[in-house]
């Protein structure tokens, strides 16, 4: 049986048994599946005095991330009683984001308010590679060469082995990011 839920949408009631055709029937099964919603929607988190203070206390710090901010105030209102659809709503986010942040908090406390570091790519070529590749940069031009171009310095520091590879466009940024006046 179909039926026009509150959002507009068409919805399936869906029970154990087959639905009996009478009226009653199916309002008993409307106010099912509205305790159900409103059961789901009541999902709170219980914080702790400290806990409580030290959110107030980073909201009123004034300068923070706005991720920071916006699941702090999302774990106040949770805490308040604020169903997690009025927190998403009112944080301008989605309701699986306010869920996770709830998970979050359950698993790690406080600390989900940050995120865990990221690996990121890892460094190829090192400072003292840098270095090293400047300082080349700022020797003479081999023979047959009036200065040094950018593909010629990097050939020249694979081998004499500052780095296992690195291409004359990358030798051109790191030129740049020291302010040499080889590029």
């Amino acid at each position: 049986t179909y039926w026009r839920g509150e959002q507009g949408r068409t919805e399936t009631i869906r029970a154990g048994y087959e639905l009996l055709s009478t009226r009653k029937t199916k309002f008993v099964y409307k106010l099912a599946l509205l305790a159900h919603r409103k059961k789901m929607e009541k999902t709170h988190i219980q914080l702790s005095d400290t806990e409580r203070h030290e959110l107030k206390a980073l909201l009123a710090k004034g300068k923070l991330a706005v991720k920071v901010l916006k699941r702090a105030t999302a774990l106040l209102e949770l805490d308040r009683g604020q169903t997690m659809s009025a927190v998403a709503k009112t944080l301008g986010v989605s309701y699986p984001t306010v869920l996770s942040w709830r998970d979050k908090y359950e698993a790690q406390k406080l600390q989900c308010l940050y995120d865990a570091a990221r690996s990121g790519r890892p460094i190829e070529i090192d400072g003292l590679a840098r270095a090293k590749i400047t300082a080349l940069a700022c020797t003479p031009a081999p023979e047959g060469h009036a200065r040094w171009k950018l593909n010629l310095l990097a050939e020249k520091a694979v081998e004499l082995e500052y780095c296992a590879h690195v291409s004359g466009t990358h030798v051109g940024t790191l030129l740049k990011k020291t302010n040499s006046s080889r590029t």
